[in-house]
């Protein structure tokens, strides 16, 4: 199909804007791609599912059905860990419930001689963060491992731990039309959306070294439970750090 009339469907099935990246993406698309493309713009599916692909700190992730799209707001984690990043350490890293990679994968490629672990318990989501990390060029720098929240599978200090857990409430109302689109495990968690929380307090602190630091991504209005949740584990409270529209999105702890 011409890639004006390709447009054209695609633009009446979502927007304009949307049907330039899907076409820039593309190039030619056959006639069946692109009603088929324009029933899932009907339906709501994110671009990101369409073309595979969601760009974060700069750089593209491939994202599917198994990983949750990379969020905006997930780039305060990684601007907080380059942050406190000395300019000379080579810092072993681990990353919790990694899903594409994106968040590892960015510190690692802004931190000269940085390797990790990332640990998922889904093997969908090691697979595209395995698929994520070879086309970064970091094959070698980010090892994968199957693993939970509670059991991690690795048995290793780190000088950073970084998370971006489920924190959604079930039932929560706030939650976007996209997101119907993404796992049910990487946004939910039980106890008010505090159970990966719980979980990572009490399982981190085995892993973490003496002089690291632990840094996890929030939800909006979630800063005073967690902070009390860790305090509790005996975890020190380092600084909170604001995203882009002033919501506390990164609690940062040590020990």
């Amino acid at each position: 199909m011409d890639i004006n009339q390709a447009f054209e469907i695609l633009a009446k099935a979502s927007d304009s804007h949307v049907a330039r990246i899907i076409t820039q993406k593309y190039g030619t698309l056959s006639r069946f791609d692109v009603w088929r493309i324009a029933r899932k713009l009907r339906r709501g599916v994110p671009v990101a599912k369409i073309i595979h692909e969601k760009w974060f700190y700069g750089m593209p992730f491939y994202t599917d059905k198994y990983t949750l799209d990379p969020r905006p707001d997930t780039e305060t984690l990684v601007e907080s860990v380059l942050r406190d990043w000395d300019g000379t350490k080579k810092s072993r890293i681990l990353d919790l419930g990694t899903g594409t990679g994106c968040i590892a994968l960015s510190i690692l490629f802004n931190i000269p001689g940085a390797t990790g672990v990332g640990v998922d318990i889904s093997r969908g989501a090691l697979y595209v963060a395995h698929k994520n990390k070879c086309e970064m060029g970091l094959c070698n720098q980010l090892e994968l491992v199957h693993g939970t929240f509670v059991r991690p599978n690795v048995n290793e200090q780190f000088d950073v731990i970084v998370s971006n857990p489920p924190y959604i409430a079930r039932g929560d109302s706030r939650v976007n039309a996209a997101a119907r689109f993404d796992p049910k495990i990487a946004l939910y968690a039980k106890n008010d959306g505090l159970a990966a929380y719980q979980q990572i307090a009490q399982s981190a602190r085995s892993l973490i070294k003496r002089d690291g630091r632990l840094y996890l991504e929030i939800g909006a209005g979630m800063s005073r439970a967690v902070r009390s949740i860790f305090t509790k584990n005996g975890w020190k409270f380092v600084r909170a750090d604001k995203d882009l529209g002033g919501h506390i999105r990164v609690l940062v702890f040590s020990l």
